[in-house]
């Protein structure tokens, strides 16, 4: 049984625990504490009355107000989507370019897509389409799928090896594993392609690309839009840089994945952030 005594300074009794000859007193919490305890149980309950709480076997209790912050913001966002349909319903039946063809709707799409892309497109593409390791750049021009209005909107659209039943697909294939070249003449071939950037390099590999690459990177390689070929000759480099990267991609390549943003975006959104992507690096 615990050894109960009253502490001779405190004049608090102890719980009768001791450890290293230091003793526990018996201090009661707080009233303060206590209440503010109390309160939190009742206000937990109320809670769990008022909204949703505890999952079920195939739902969940909806609580007495049947509501929740995100059924509580899709009404906001219905509201505020009423609201700019003063502009909003000036963008449906309009094809994109007639949209930048008007002044004044071009600059809502402009004011519009500088924040749907600070939203949904910032954290790949960079801060104004600055760009990011093994993220495209969007403000210098470049354009893998071509940088036209209409380019750009099919891009977001329907993203880039998305799943999407319409997406944008090419992928390039793996030379060396796939036997089509040895890893001689990978090396060749690099050589070549950092000729063609203005780098140093030689024409030795010229016959290897044009066999094996010219299809998608055209023959200069100035690149093949319709195919999301990218230029080889403009020293612009999504992946790795220099002869390195050029072997590395050539060997294992990598493919990066848009998602498609129809049906997570509106047709006015999409139209609104493709403009907006248009202006980022000149467009085409």
């Amino acid at each position: 049984m615990a050894n109960v005594e009253k502490d001779p300074v405190t004049g608090t009794n102890t719980t009768g625990h001791e450890w290293d000859g230091i003793k526990e007193l018996d201090t009661p919490l707080p009233r303060w504490w206590l209440m503010t305890f109390y309160a939190c149980i009742i206000w937990a309950i109320g809670y769990m009355i008022v909204y949703p709480s505890w999952p079920t076997l195939n739902n969940y209790v909806k609580g007495v107000w049947e509501t929740t912050n995100r059924i509580e913001h899709a009404k906001e966002m219905a509201a505020v989507a009423e609201m700019q349909k003063v502009w909003t319903s000036q963008f449906e039946g309009k094809e994109i370019g007639e949209v930048a063809k008007d002044p004044t709707l071009l600059n809502y799409a402009m004011g519009g897509g500088r924040a749907i892309f600070a939203e949904n497109c910032q954290p790949c593409h960079g801060a104004s389409g600055s760009g990011a390791p093994n993220f495209p750049v969007l403000a210098d021009d470049d354009w893998l799928w071509g940088g036209t209005l209409e380019d750009i909107q099919t891009t977001v659209t329907y993203g880039i090896r998305s799943g999407h039943d319409e997406e944008r697909l090419s992928d390039m294939p793996a030379l060396i594993e796939d036997e089509d070249i040895t890893a001689a003449d990978a090396d060749k071939i690099a050589d070549y392609v950092m000729k063609l950037g203005g780098q140093a390099g030689s024409d030795e590999g010229q016959e290897l690309f044009l066999d094996n690459c010219s299809a998608c990177h055209g023959e200069d390689g100035e690149g093949v839009a319709d195919l999301g070929g990218p230029r080889l000759k403009d020293g612009i480099w999504l992946y790795k840089a220099g002869k390195e990267g050029v072997i590395a991609q050539i060997t294992k390549p990598q493919h990066g994945v848009m998602p498609a943003w129809t049906g997570r975006l509106s047709e006015t959104a999409i139209k609104q952030v493709s403009i907006y992507v248009h202006s980022l690096g000149g467009g085409q």
